[in-house]
């Protein structure tokens, strides 16, 4: 095999692998990124069994075939060239492969061809056109809640439902959960899906779609789904569980209502925070008329509060929270005001962005006992 393909594509489409290959891993072709040649551009592909991408960009090929490379070390070696062209080169008896670039030049090791794994195919079925921007607005707005927890492994990514007018995107750990609707626009209206996607396929679907404001098209296997976002197609193992049924964990009766300033209350929040118990991160919503103190305290560090004026008449309450779990719903939502719902000091809480449209976004959060 040989080609001369651009510094600045290869960069670009290099780095979407970075995440998907695996460091340390029992199969050492796991490590490699998949190069194949033909016509006038490259095909790169990588693994990690649950998670695949493939990508394409251009290339002057001169001899068409087939090679795998460390794809970090080859990702930091073309990311250092200078401006221009990289030479891609198999040596002879194909035990090694140059890499140069302007008075740069390097061999890189390759492992076999036929080691690295046979990749599902999209079935070629009905195919859904999605909106980039908003299926990129649902995954940020649900990611953070998914759990880390391996013994729940069907809370180990988000369930993503597409109806027939509607999209859901919902993830939970147990202490929270994130819920976002939202209208499902598109060109194409193929069969509609409910399947659990694992957290590393939301966070690299993120990426690419970060990279480009088209439609994706989506499609179902068996057992995996496909996003093909431009020259990308990104691949990932469905979860095999079943979802909890998160529709009942939404309070229906929290009858105390709050709006705060979304930027005041997290610079608040995250003041008072930093003196609040590092292991629990609790701070208090004391909610009195007219005002909301924010508090903390801890053995270690002291205490803090800071008093918020907000437009509030109801009885006194205070519930106690998680901080950085308050911290990561303000940081997704949008809206210049959010709304917190209660209904006691036990009860699931529940935080809304006011004023946003185009979707409708749900975040339950668990008291915590202090």
């Amino acid at each position: 095999m040989e080609l001369v393909a651009r510094k600045a594509d290869l960069v670009r489409e290099l780095q979407f692998f970075q995440q998907i290959v695996e460091r340390k891993n029992t199969i050492p072709i796991l490590a490699n990124v998949l190069i194949e040649a033909t016509g006038n551009e490259i095909t790169l592909l990588a693994t990690d069994l649950e998670v695949t991408l493939r990508s394409r960009a251009e290339a002057a090929v001169s001899r068409h075939g087939a090679v795998t490379l460390p794809a970090k070390k080859l990702y930091e070696v073309v990311r250092a060239l200078p401006d221009g062209d990289v030479n891609i080169e198999t040596e002879k008896g194909g035990n090694g492969v140059k890499v140069s670039g302007g008075q740069f030049s390097s061999r890189m090791p390759t492992l076999p061809r036929e080691d690295f794994p046979t990749i599902t195919e999209p079935p070629g079925a009905a195919r859904a056109g999605i909106k980039g921007s908003t299926l990129a607005q649902m995954i940020a707005k649900t990611q953070f809640a998914i759990t880390g927890e391996d013994t729940r492994y069907y809370l180990n990514g988000a369930q993503f439902v597409l109806g027939p007018d509607k999209m859901t995107m919902v993830a939970t750990d147990g202490h929270r959960l994130a819920l976002v609707h939202a209208d499902r626009e598109g060109t194409h209206k193929g069969e509609d899906v409910k399947a659990i996607l694992p957290r590393k396929a939301l966070a690299e679907l993120g990426r690419l779609l970060a990279e480009s404001d088209g439609e994706v098209q989506y499609e179902r296997g068996e057992n995996h789904l496909f996003f093909e976002i431009g020259p990308r197609l990104l691949m990932s193992r469905m979860i095999d569980g079943q979802f909890p049924a998160y529709e009942k964990v939404v309070p229906k009766n929290n009858d105390k209502h709050v709006e705060f300033e979304r930027d005041r209350l997290t610079n608040a929040v995250r003041r008072v925070a930093l003196l609040s118990n590092e292991r629990s991160r609790a701070v208090k919503f004391q909610v009195e008329t007219g005002k909301v103190e924010v508090t903390s305290s801890s053995p270690e560090f002291g205490e803090a509060r800071e008093p918020i004026a907000v437009d509030y008449t109801g009885p006194d309450i205070t519930i106690c929270f998680n901080a950085q779990y308050v911290l990561d719903f303000l940081n997704a939502a949008e809206s210049d005001i959010v709304a917190l719902d209660l209904k006691d000091d036990v009860s699931q809480a529940v935080m809304k962005p006011v004023g946003v449209e185009g979707y409708d976004y749900t975040y339950v959060i668990m008291p915590m006992r202090v």
